[in-house]
């Protein structure tokens, strides 16, 4: 039989799932807890969704449980032990299921999205602030301006979404020059190093907070906060070259 090359051996996902937990593991590649974090994104958020209609509403949003699906995601990963015969999926789904309702029973369920909301905007707004150059106030006020309107631009847009398998095509109600520096800002992402890539796809597109993503890559939320000011910096400088 002609051996596989190592090509076919990475097509394979149960291969390429245990070769992630062994490099994690032995090697310490932060890499692979993204990559993994990134294979079982989307089965913390179905369990978010499901438990969404599972309990009264009172004001708690979609987004507030996927912020603790992806904390009990994190600390499956963490804490899970590739070497015993239990799959991930079925042990991640007990750690996501436990987050979501401890996470829910701690908080202000009347406040939870209104929360949420102002804490991503205090997260990005310091960031930008940090980054900023004291010296000349006004320049760091247009910096700050600028920073928060891609910011927004990123929300709005499908183009930094990862996986999800969303429509990139523009409404009928975006304007032309909306849709042109969309289009301008979803190749300038592909274009960031990568740590920064990883950030903004994962804050903008999938919700995941500065707090979640140092656990992800392994830094701490001081350097997450700069990159993410770097990388919309980098953003910002290339919508006006273009």
């Amino acid at each position: 039989m002609k051996a596989r090359s190592g090509l076919d051996m990475l097509l394979v996902p149960p291969r390429v799932e245990a070769s992630l937990w062994r490099r994690l593991r032995q090697n310490r590649e932060w890499r692979c807890r993204e990559a993994l974090f990134e294979r079982y994104r989307a089965l913390a958020r179905g369990i978010a969704r499901r438990q969404l209609h599972r309990r009264p509403h009172h004001g708690t949003e979609l987004g507030d449980l996927e912020h603790f699906a992806y904390a009990g995601l994190l600390q499956a990963i963490d804490r899970y032990d590739p070497w015993r015969d239990v799959p991930f999926g079925a042990y991640a789904r007990r750690r996501i299921v436990g987050s979501i309702a401890d996470g829910a029973a701690r908080m202000n369920e009347t406040d939870a999205c209104y929360r949420e909301r102002r804490r991503q905007e205090v997260e990005r707004g310091g960031s930008l602030v940090e980054d900023s150059d004291a010296a000349d106030p006004v320049a760091a006020l247009g910096a700050l301006a600028a920073g928060l309107a891609i910011g927004l631009m990123l929300e709005q847009t499908t183009l930094v979404v990862v996986g999800e398998g969303v429509d990139p095509r523009p409404d009928a109600y975006q304007s032309l020059a909306w849709r042109e520096r969309s289009a301008l800002l979803g190749l300038a992402i592909d274009d960031l190093p990568e740590r920064e890539a990883t950030i903004i796809r994962q804050h903008y597109g999938a919700g995941v907070s500065f707090t979640h993503l140092a656990q992800l890559l392994g830094l701490s939320k001081g350097r997450v906060s700069q990159l993410h000011a770097a990388a919309l910096a980098r953003l910002r400088r290339r919508l006006h070259d273009t």
